[in-house]
């Protein structure tokens, strides 16, 4: 399965965890990675098992990106 399909199975589980505000693909050190984007980082031990993170999907790593909240402009 390629990333983009791992991406698109895990994408809806992964926005209903807390503070995850994104889901996206991408590079690192050359190799293709699944990104979360979260408001905030916190320690692993504060999570319930199933409130965390997997460090990977189907063999692709997951690196988790601190982006803060999101807002939407208008103009």
């Amino acid at each position: 399965m390629d990333i983009e399909d791992v991406r698109g199975k895990y994408e809806v589980k992964l926005m209903d965890l807390p503070n995850v505000k994104g889901v996206w693909t991408g590079k690192k050190n050359e190799k293709d990675v699944i990104f979360v984007g979260v408001t905030h980082k916190v320690l692993d031990s504060s999570l319930c098992p199933e409130e965390k993170i997997p460090k990977t999907l189907e063999g692709y790593e997951v690196e988790v990106e601190e982006i803060g909240d999101l807002t939407a402009y208008t103009k």
